[in-house]
């Protein structure tokens, strides 16, 4: 009796490899990128192929995170420490021998023009989960300050740079794996203080402290005047202060339900500046408006909570920090490019997440789901 083996078929052969994928993580970021595509079609429509390349970042993000999705938690740890030197070996040569462009100093030319800050987003978190992971139950306060340590080196050459945006996004991934790893609130508490009563001071205080002549210790001048700015910006409508007052009129114009898609004057009479990149959030307020917007925060609100679940579900410290620092580098990326358009937060360099047009961003998304993806597919193993 002879005996007849099926071959099984293409779905069942490719199961595997999506298996423990996280389906309401998966359905964020797809409402997230259908949101990008559809801004980006409007706002992008007379700057070249900037639709179709965002696209295809998408494409290539999404490739990434397949890929990372694939590699153990374990074998993430591993790779910590290589990843965290060659990000810090990277930054010292910026210093050293970096491209310039428009004043700053934040490329390396190694036959391809590349921006080595953005990999300590990623590497970071990983380093730190790292460090608390080999310590896990005798944690001490000198841990804590090496952490410090590791984390103000690459922020320090980022800033020296300089990038005040990229810096801080490194230095909010880095203090939110310190704090999730048991960082005592008596340590918290009073940086938050003093930086509650010097935001408080600087707006009492603004039309001294932004006079002319007058200039801030630790800051560099173009840091300052974007604070000034920030706090009227019609000192120089027509210079420093355009792009947040265009942003604010084009959010405003918006009005509840928007103006409609491909209708936004503000946007395709060019009013906005950087309107695929930084200030995609103006187009697309003035094109959906409240309603719409309501909607996106709804979406990235739900992307971090998520996130933070698998945080909280995960099986390891080095997975439950490293989880929870992602979930903080979406919330980061979210708030600050939203705060900054909106004209609450100074302006920087920080794109929104699936909507900004930016292929190095994108890649350092894709590096992010990728990692929540592995974590919430190791729990799955572990459970089964």
């Amino acid at each position: 009796m002879s005996l007849v083996f099926e071959r099984p078929s293409l779905l069942r052969r490719l199961s595997p490899w999506f298996a423990g994928f996280d389906g309401p993580l998966a359905f964020a970021v797809f409402l997230l990128g259908c949101a990008g595509l559809l801004t980006m079609y409007s706002s992008g429509f007379d700057h070249g192929s900037r639709f179709e390349d965002h696209g295809r970042n998408m494409l290539i993000a999404g490739f990434i995170m397949f890929v990372v999705a694939q590699i153990p938690p374990q074998r993430l740890m591993s790779l910590a420490v290589p990843i965290y030197v060659v990000g810090l070996t990277l930054l010292i040569a910026v210093a050293v021998f970096g491209v310039t462009k428009k004043g700053a100093r934040r490329w390396l030319n190694v036959g391809v023009i590349i921006q080595p800050s953005e990999i300590l987003k990623i590497a970071m978190p990983l380093m730190l989960a790292w460090w608390f992971q080999k310590r896990e139950g005798q944690l001490r306060p000198l841990d804590f300050l090496v952490a410090a340590v590791l984390l103000a080196m690459p922020v320090g050459l980022i800033m020296k740079q300089p990038d005040l945006g990229t810096s801080l996004l490194v230095l909010a991934a880095g203090l939110s794996v310190i704090f999730f790893a048991g960082l005592s609130w008596k340590l918290v508490a009073p940086p938050l203080v003093l930086g509650l009563v010097g935001m408080t001071l600087l707006v009492i205080f603004e039309p001294e402290l932004c006079a002319d002549g007058v200039s801030w210790p630790l800051l560099r001048e173009y840091q300052q005047q974007r604070i000034c700015t920030l706090l009227d910006p019609t000192r120089d409508p027509l210079g420093k202060g355009f792009h947040i007052i265009q942003g604010m009129i084009a959010i405003g114009s918006g009005g509840f339900w928007g103006k409609g898609f491909m209708q936004g004057t503000q946007t395709h009479l060019e009013f906005i500046p950087e309107r695929t990149t930084d200030f995609i959030f103006a187009a697309f307020s003035e094109e959906f408006g409240l309603f719409g917007n309501l909607l996106l925060i709804a979406a990235f609100l739900f992307l971090v909570l998520r996130s933070l679940a698998i945080a909280l579900e995960a099986p390891t410290v080095f997975s439950r920090l490293l989880a929870g620092a992602v979930a903080m580098i979406f919330f980061c990326y979210a708030f600050v490019n939203m705060g900054m358009v909106s004209g609450i937060l100074p302006v920087v360099g920080v794109p929104l997440p699936f909507i900004s047009y930016g292929g190095t961003a994108m890649v350092t998304l894709g590096l992010g789901l990728g990692i929540l993806m592995s974590i919430a597919k190791s729990k799955r193993l572990v459970q089964s």
